[in-house]
């Protein structure tokens, strides 16, 4: 009875919960599709690499420190020739094939002097064509390599690019440029995760890529006969324990942990906005519900009259409730799947080709999307189902509405009162601490404890706020606007309520606003008064070889340039501990294109052969100016530096770094063993023009497309662009919850009108024209919405400018606050308002007068 009551009571005012249940359905869909997403693309490379993962594979020794032989010196690691015949004549081995595989080299089209491949992300892998049973690709269109001028690209790469069979391909490597012929197109068999492919024969591999004859490592396949794990230990005992060799399952893991630390970023970012946006619906369910209750004052009280208990009234509306979570979680996980497959396509467009036939549906989709969608409603409904069976029967037959809660209201502001003033004092205790780590933890706690508190405290707020919003409405619009003015005081639950749908969302967006724009600032004035060098040329992930820094060097207008390379190295301070770090060896020229921010010691020390170091290293060891720090290169290559500089802490350009002259760094590590370039920097003759020997450095560089070349306007505008790119991105998931706030804008004004039918009757029938009566409704929706965006300003400020205090001494060391965003987001809020109330205004308009007066 209680549930076919229940049903026939939503049915009855399905039109009033539309909103709601768009609501829980965006937040359900937001839920599912990344959990569909992020399983689907997970199975995807789970099935990529089992299918292609050898059942062992032979790799070269792990570097000491833990770096990778690749990216520090421009070679590859590998293993000897010979060890492929090892392998070969070992029992229970089928095939063994020796592979070269090298993520240095760089392929260029020619023809348009542009990189072909991805930039960031996934790797681009050049190596050797070599036949075996498990090939992620398969030649078609043309052929295998033949030859030392002939290569294979993959399909996706060669689209993107423009290229096709007979087409030129340049590979640029640590040694100089080597020109190709496409002979061939491989298509892979399954996933493409993003990569390109390039094929050589196996000689040219060797001799372009390693410049040996050697493999980077080599792969063998079972005959079934032995386990992996047995052909392991039998491969080990064969080559001995230096050797890195790891079973198909092992192989399986550590690409899948590559692989998932981009998934499982994504994939905690988008859950933890879904989860944003569906504590914003929880306070337009609330309203929903407790509009509702409201309305049915009168129709409760007959259910109680009759002999409904209170527990009956309850239970009533959280059927109904329950109805509401059900449907729109079912709808939202429908949503969500629609959503997994858009997510899908916008992967294919940045070259990760995941098929939406391959959509996995696990059991944690409908748990979390019921779970969230059902337990968000039911709590949201709580609290107006709580207040419904507290209605007496004679009260509610005698319209006398819902009980007072003057009590409950005096409880609510102190509580309200203390979590903010707690939440504002960890935000001061954070913004004091001396380390990050704890301001951080202080910072969580504010945040929190801020956002309840003033949540806690809406209805207050609603009262004082609205009044001083609204108080030249009267003057500018008269009757409208007076009306406008008090219908927005006269809840001030239901209003703090609405509003602080908006708040939470606008204060993300302004708290990110000004830590981002913070870290622009402070990046520009790092650079500002750190960096002397007119220019800045990075080699990416490659590095800049030795023909690239000669061709720099050799630019007319330039007087020199300054070297960088690092060093993975182990650090032993006088106090006996050891620290696994790197070294930032530098060309003699670095301090003074560089001001140190010196907090002791000398910078030109470092000519000499003093270490700089920084200040909270320093500090942690108990270092000053002289003592010694014994730094190990691995292979037995030592050496005993005194540290000469104590660098000041707060500059990100310098922070955690150790600094040497590259001199005295090759007095341990021969050049031949030392990494390649990671940066250069350079500086214009006195008297050159700085634009034009920018321009001249670009020539002299053109032939190496993947380095980027800047000077100092053009490096602060990449920064920003970095930091904007973050930015954006958070803005488009907060959207999300921004347009469920609205949402509870437009239904507070909606259901209200239909709550107020009566009184509109009486307006209208006391004069007050469409036109005005429109207005005030407007007007209304425009003050809730400014009223929303100002608490969120408020708080937004409050946690930017103490995230930015937290990471003061990490680099973010300038407080900017984006006027112009703030501005922006409070007129936006006026456009909201207005955009919200324009349902509402026009049924309102529309009215009947007889008929709205006669309604009961």
């Amino acid at each position: 009875m209680l549930l076919k009551t229940s049903l026939r009571s939503f049915l009855a005012h399905k039109g009033r919960m539309i909103l709601s249940l768009i609501a829980v359905v965006l937040s359900v869909a937001f839920v599912s599709g990344t959990l569909v997403f992020s399983n689907t693309a997970t199975s995807t490379f789970d099935r990529l690499f089992a299918s292609t993962a050898s059942d062992i594979s032979v790799q070269p020794p792990k570097s000491q420190f833990g770096a990778d032989d690749e990216d520090q010196r421009g070679r590859a690691s590998t293993v000897p020739v010979d060890t492929l015949q090892k392998i070969t004549a070992t029992p229970g081995v089928k095939q063994a094939v020796g592979q070269v595989f090298v993520q240095n080299a760089v392929l260029v089209n020619p023809t348009t002097n542009k990189t072909v491949g991805p930039t960031t992300g996934a790797p681009t892998l050049t190596g050797n064509w070599a036949d075996t049973p498990r090939n992620s690709v398969e030649i078609t269109s043309g052929h295998v390599p033949q030859g030392a001028d002939q290569i294979v690209l993959d399909a996706d790469t060669a689209k993107k690019a423009g290229l096709g069979l007979g087409s030129s391909l340049r590979v640029i490597t640590t040694d100089g440029k080597h020109d190709f012929t496409i002979a061939g197109i491989a298509t892979f068999k399954t996933t493409n995760p993003g990569a390109a492919l390039a094929f050589m024969d196996t000689a040219t591999a060797q001799k372009v890529l390693l410049g040996e004859t050697a493999y980077t490592s080599v792969e063998a396949y079972g005959d079934g006969t032995r386990t992996n794990e047995q052909l392991k230990a039998d491969a080990l005992g064969t080559l001995g324990g230096s050797y890195q060799v790891k079973t198909a399952a092992e192989q399986k893991e550590e690409n899948n942990k590559d692989v998932g630390s981009f998934l499982g970023f994504m994939k905690n970012a988008m859950l933890g906005f879904a989860f944003v946006s569906g504590g914003v619906g929880l306070f337009l369910i609330v309203n929903t519900f407790s509009m509702l209750v409201t309305q049915r004052t009168r129709e409760i009280g007959l259910l109680r009259a009759v002999g409904g208990s209170r527990s009956q009234v309850n239970r009533s509306v959280l059927v109904e409730a329950l109805i509401l979570g059900v449907l729109g979680s079912t709808i939202g996980i429908g949503a969500g799947v629609g959503l997994a497959a858009g997510l899908i396509q916008l992967m294919k467009a940045v070259g990760m080709n995941l098929s939406a036939a391959d959509l996995q549906i696990t059991a944690e989709v409908p748990i979390y999307g019921y779970g969230l969608g059902v337990i968000v409603t039911l709590a949201a409904a709580w609290f107006p189902a709580r207040r419904a069976s507290k209605i007496t029967p004679i009260a509610a037959l005698n319209d006398h509405g819902t009980p007072t809660e003057g009590r409950s209201n005096i409880v609510r502001t102190i509580i309200g009162l203390v979590l903010t003033v707690a939440g504002g004092g960890l935000l001061v205790l954070a913004a004091q601490a001396e380390k990050a780590a704890t301001g951080g933890q202080y910072l969580g706690l504010g945040v929190l404890n801020t956002l309840v508190g003033v949540i806690v405290l809406g209805p207050l707020l609603a009262t004082t706020v609205v009044r001083v919003l609204g108080a030249l409405l009267p003057m500018l619009f008269g009757p409208s606007g007076k009306l406008a003015q008090r219908n927005a005081m006269r809840n001030p639950r239901r209003t703090g309520a609405t509003a602080g749908a908006l708040m939470i969302g606008l204060a993300l967006v302004i708290g990110a606003s000004v830590f981002t724009s913070s870290a622009i600032k402070s990046t520009n004035d790092q650079i500002d008064t750190s960096v002397g060098a007119d220019y800045i040329i990075s080699g990416g992930r490659t590095g800049l070889s030795a023909e690239m820094v000669d061709a720099a060097k050799s630019t007319p207008g330039l007087d020199h340039v300054t070297r960088q390379k690092f060093l993975p190295a182990r650090f032993t301070t006088p106090d006996g501990k050891t620290k696994e770090d790197g070294v930032s060896a530098v060309t003699a020229a670095f301090t003074d294109d560089f001001r140190l921010p010196v907090k002791s010691g000398e910078p030109n020390s470092v000519k000499q052969g003093s270490l700089a170091v920084g200040e909270d290293y320093a500090k942690d060891h108990g270092l000053k100016v002289g003592d010694r720090i014994t730094v190990d290169y691995g292979k037995g290559r030592t050496q005993s530096l005194p540290v000469g500089v104590i660098m000041t802490k707060g500059n990100s350009l310098f922070d955690g770094a150790t600094f040497a002259n590259l001199d005295t760094v090759a007095q341990a590590v021969p050049a031949a063993d030392q990494p390649l370039d990671a940066v250069i920097f350079g500086k214009a003759a006195p008297g050159a023009d700085v634009a034009k020997t920018l321009t001249a450095l670009e020539d002299s560089l053109k032939d190496y497309p993947q380095l980027t070349v800047k000077d100092q306007a053009g490096y602060k505008d990449l920064v920003q662009g970095q930091v904007n790119t973050l930015l954006y991105m958070i803005y488009g998931l907060l959207g999300l919850a921004i347009i469920v706030a609205v949402l509870g804008v437009v239904n507070t004004l909606a259901l209200s009108v239909v709550e107020r039918t009566r009184e509109i009757g009486l307006l209208r029938a006391i004069g007050l024209s469409r036109r005005q009566l429109r207005r005030m409704i407007r007007l209304e929706s425009v003050v809730i919405a400014v009223f929303g965006a100002v608490l969120g300003t408020g708080l937004g400020l409050a946690w930017g400018i103490t995230s930015q205090k937290v990471l003061a001494s990490n680099g973010l060391a300038t407080l900017a606050v984006p006027a112009g965003t703030i501005v922006a987001i409070l007129l936006a809020s006026v456009l909201v308002g207005l955009i919200a109330a324009l349902v509402p205004a026009f049924r309102a308009g529309r009215m009947n007068v007889l008929a709205a007066i006669a309604t009961d």
